[in-house]
């Protein structure tokens, strides 16, 4: 009898969390830091006004954070609902709670591939014309819990250089944030920014996605101020990631909706991506294992 209580109780449990989850008023979004809020705002508007028009919401928030980890917490404290991850933050989640958030889907570059690059830009009046020509300069980095800003460079670079960073260059420092970090080069601040980009494309566009792409769309940067001179090997794109509390319905659900944004509204998926892409494929949380290695042996959770 104690054990037809505990599982009826149990199934009446599920019930309600799955009605509470079902019977959602509020969808709360974040949206990582690295771009300035008003741009970020602006760029997320038309997704907070199709998520209403196709879900009943009552209220979209959206909370776009100073940095990286402000997503990353709220995610794992069950404020946010839903992120746009890079893979290191994803990383970051699956580390402290493998079921906090799954991985539904991400970005499919033009030329249909699911991956990108960390690239180092320098000034071209700087005669830097590789990262061995770095030697003994600043490198900038984006965010501490950025793939292309932080993780990739971090583990890579000495690959090429054949030292760790904080010893090949004479200084390494954070600039919060991808654009804060082009423009920290593009200024002087550092000798080198490393960025994320398609690396597809001409590099006077900025090429066809990426941070570099949109300052350049901005007019914030001049291309042809700058030069490549270091571009990491292909690294999985970011995933779009659903707290796995609101139940396996919602994800199903969600994910038909972002699969079909980028023919229902083709301006309001390249404003809250950022370039040419092709569209969203679907992703398992298996995509990530490497970074997820990569992560826990380079700076842990």
């Amino acid at each position: 009898m104690l054990k037809k209580t505990l599982l009826a109780a149990t199934a009446l449990l599920a019930l309600v969390g799955g009605a509470a989850a079902q019977d959602l008023k509020e969808f709360r979004v974040g949206i990582l830091g690295g771009e300035n809020e008003a741009d970020r705002l602006r760029n997320y508007a038309c997704l907070s006004d199709h998520l209403k028009k196709e879900f009943g919401f009552e209220k979209v928030s959206l909370f776009p954070a100073a940095d990286y980890d402000g997503v990353i917490q709220g995610l794992l404290g069950g404020t946010l609902d839903f992120a746009e991850l890079g893979a290191s933050g994803y990383a970051a989640v699956a580390i402290k709670d493998p079921k906090a958030v799954t991985p539904i889907l991400t970005t499919q570059q033009a030329d249909g591939s699911t991956g990108y690059y960390s690239i180092g830009l320098a000034l071209k009046s700087s005669g830097i014309k590789n990262i061995k020509d770095a030697k003994g300069k600043k490198l900038g980095y984006a965010d501490p819990d950025s793939t292309s800003g932080y993780l990739v460079p971090l583990t890579q670079i000495p690959k090429d250089t054949g030292a760790p960073n904080d010893k090949f260059f004479a200084s390494t420092q954070f600039n919060g944030g991808h654009e804060n970090n082009l423009l920290a080069a593009y200024d002087g601040k550092v000798d080198v920014a490393v960025d994320d980009s398609s690396g597809l494309g001409d590099f006077k566009d900025g090429y066809t996605s990426g941070t570099f792409r949109k300052e350049v769309d901005k007019g914030a940067v001049d291309p042809n101020k700058l030069v490549e001179v270091w571009r990491s090997p292909l690294i999985p794109n970011g995933p779009l990631v659903v707290r796995n509390a609101l139940g396996d319905a919602w994800k199903t659900k969600l994910t038909d909706f972002f699969l079909k944004l980028p023919t229902t509204d083709a301006k309001c998926f390249s404003a809250i991506e950022g370039g040419d892409f092709k569209g969203y494929v679907k992703v398992t949380p298996d995509f990530y294992n490497a970074v997820i290695d990569v992560r826990k042996a380079a700076i842990g959770g």
